[in-house]
């Protein structure tokens, strides 16, 4: 850290370690050296960059919503679908949960957070700032990690190659406006620079002391990054307004009871069937498992591969890694900190991709509707499924990942 704390000062989000903001060379990322967390990135022109982008973006997810998505033609019958009809069919076959979580994940997160990135960067491009930026931004922020449009993507693809054998498969301009949709998306979140846009509100972390930080009275403000001096009281941040906490609150407490609801939903959701295929007035109800095993015996081993891990490997590996991250801070563990921290890092990353099986039966269920030629309908197993995939997801947001140092600090 500079030994200059007159200019404004950023804290590492996953350690809590403090840094000096400097500017570093276009497209170059600063990376905490504790914990090698990305502190920030150097992106020139970000507004102008990242509203181009999230304008094409809105055009691309207008046109993919408007559109035929995916056809499915057999025996002469064609069951057209559009983006919206994966989330709806779940709905009439009785699993509306699982209806709204994809409609959610697949179409009105992705909206709100373009839309909501526009609210903010017109504004913010004419040098002002937007009215209640400070509440939009805390919605766009908070529902992020939700848009799962390259998972929906993914389950797409998928979908396409299980139909291959059981009928033709039309593509719609849709699917086109989707894949560009996910390309420019992506862009456009990797061209967003926070600090370009927060520095239209003239709130800078500055004028805090070595004695602030060395008594730990800085509060870091996880939604915008903003530093507070700690009051002893319940605050909020004066850039954001989000709630402001020196650790999050229960964090362990919490992260303990997800964890266990998560173990348990983990039994039934591959003991119990997550769909069932029938053809010709035939078929048996299949789960997580033996479905990979009917795609190996087809020779589709890639599929078999993506559907495996995504489906079996990442939830396992998730309640596998937090639970190893519980123990280790309750034993206030001193052992490789940077390590620890980059298995919570892969947690938060891995978590959504197992949605793809969700999307998958939800895109399976839509197409597949041909009475007694052929029919796949949702099984109680997928509801099980997803409230371990959502639930998992929770419990990563809910472990304080600068827990791990605090020990390390504390035996210093």
């Amino acid at each position: 850290m500079a030994n200059n704390l007159a200019g404004e000062i950023i804290a590492c989000h996953e350690c809590d370690h403090f840094y000096f903001y400097e500017l570093i060379p276009a497209g170059a990322k600063a990376k905490c050296q504790q914990c090698g967390s990305l502190l920030y990135r150097h992106i020139p022109d970000s507004l102008n960059r990242s509203l181009a982008l999230y304008f094409t973006a809105l055009i691309l997810f207008l046109i993919a919503n408007a559109f035929p998505f995916l056809s499915l033609e057999l025996g002469g019958r064609v069951v057209e679908n559009i983006l919206f009809s994966s989330g709806w069919a779940m709905y009439e076959l009785g699993m509306g949960e699982l209806g709204v979580l994809i409609i959610l994940t697949s179409i009105l997160f992705p909206f709100i957070v373009i839309t909501g990135m526009l609210y903010l960067l017109i504004p913010a491009r004419m040098g002002t700032a937007a009215p209640f930026m400070a509440q939009v931004y805390r919605i766009v922020n908070s529902i992020g990690p939700w848009s799962l449009v390259g998972v929906f993507m993914l389950g797409v693809l998928i979908a396409i190659v299980k139909l291959q054998d059981l009928a033709n498969v039309i593509t719609g301009p849709s699917l086109i406006a989707l894949a560009l949709l996910l390309v420019v998306y992506t862009a456009a979140r990797a061209s967003f620079d926070p600090h370009d846009l927060w520095s239209s509100t003239k709130h800078k972390s500055s004028g805090i002391s070595h004695d602030d930080i060395a008594s730990r009275k800085i509060l870091n403000c996880h939604t915008c990054g903003f530093l507070s001096l700690h009051t002893g009281e319940l605050q909020t941040c004066d850039r954001c307004t989000s709630p402001l906490h020196h650790r999050k609150h229960n964090s362990i407490e919490a992260t303990w009871a997800l964890f266990a609801s998560a173990l348990i939903l983990l039994i039934p959701a591959n003991v119990y069937p997550v769909m069932t295929v029938i053809r010709f007035g035939q078929g048996e109800p299949s789960t997580i498992l033996s479905g990979v095993l009917h795609l190996i015996e087809s020779g589709m081993w890639g599929l078999a591969m993506i559907v495996f891990v995504a489906s079996i490997v990442v939830p396992v590996m998730k309640l596998t890694i937090l639970f190893f991250l519980l123990i280790s801070v309750h034993k206030k563990s001193i052992w490789r900190p940077r390590d620890r921290t980059l298995l919570y890092r892969v947690t938060e990353m891995v978590g959504a991709w197992s949605m793809v099986d969700i999307f998958l039966i939800g895109l399976l269920s839509s197409l597949v509707r041909l009475d007694s030629l052929s029919t796949i309908r949702p099984g109680i197993g997928a509801i099980f499924f997803a409230g371990v995939v959502v639930i998992t997801m929770f419990a990563a947001h809910s472990f304080d990942p600068r827990l791990i140092w605090d020990n390390i600090k504390e035996k210093q």
